[in-house]
């Protein structure tokens, strides 16, 4: 009986792999780096990933300049500076809706502060202390997303098969969508303007 489990349980795992795929691409008409995702699926939702992502005030700039997170996401954000830091966000934009803003306040070298972004958008993450920084954080609806290297290239991996509205943006452009059948690896390209 332990033997016919095995076999189940790895004839099942050999299923389930053979019905995701990726979505790879390359993004032009832009420099430096972009994002891509899978928009809002009907129907699904996806639990919260456990791990925070930091966002650093390190040398008076955010880094990384551009941080992707799934909805529901809790960031840290953290002073490394031996400044005082504030963060902002005068909104979370997402289309051309906006969702509400949010001021953590300022707080000294070594201390982090916490927030969950439930809202799926694009937050332009500030200083009010500093003005010359800022930063961007990309709320994706899905777990499925990727960063484009410095040539505009992407993968997003484990994609189950299927049909879906695909994302991309970059930093002072429109956002462009489009959508994508997913079928074991998929291709697809977005050219980007202002």
């Amino acid at each position: 009986m332990k033997n016919k489990l095995v076999v189940f349980a790895a004839a099942l795992a050999l299923t389930v792999s053979s019905q995701a795929g990726s979505i790879s691409g390359k993004l032009s008409g832009v420099t430096g780096n972009s994002v891509v995702y899978v928009d809002t699926i009907a129907g699904k939702t996806f639990p919260a990933p456990e791990q925070h992502p930091v966002m650093n005030q390190k040398g008076l700039a955010m880094v990384p300049h551009i941080l992707i997170v799934q909805a529901g996401s809790t960031v840290d954000f953290l002073n490394s500076d031996k400044v005082a830091h504030n963060v902002f966000w005068p909104n979370v934009q997402s289309g051309s809706k906006k969702g509400p803003g949010h001021n953590l306040g300022t707080w000294p070298q070594g201390e982090r502060k916490s927030f969950k972004f439930d809202q799926a958008g694009v937050a332009s993450i500030l200083c009010n202390v500093h003005p010359e920084m800022s930063g961007y954080l990309v709320i994706a609806p899905t777990p499925y997303f990727a960063q484009t290297d410095a040539s505009g290239a992407y993968k997003i991996e484990n994609v189950p098969d299927g049909s879906y509205t695909v994302t991309a943006w970059h930093e002072g452009t429109k956002t462009v969508s489009k959508p994508v059948a997913v079928s074991g690896d998929t291709q697809a390209d977005f050219t980007l303007s202002k």
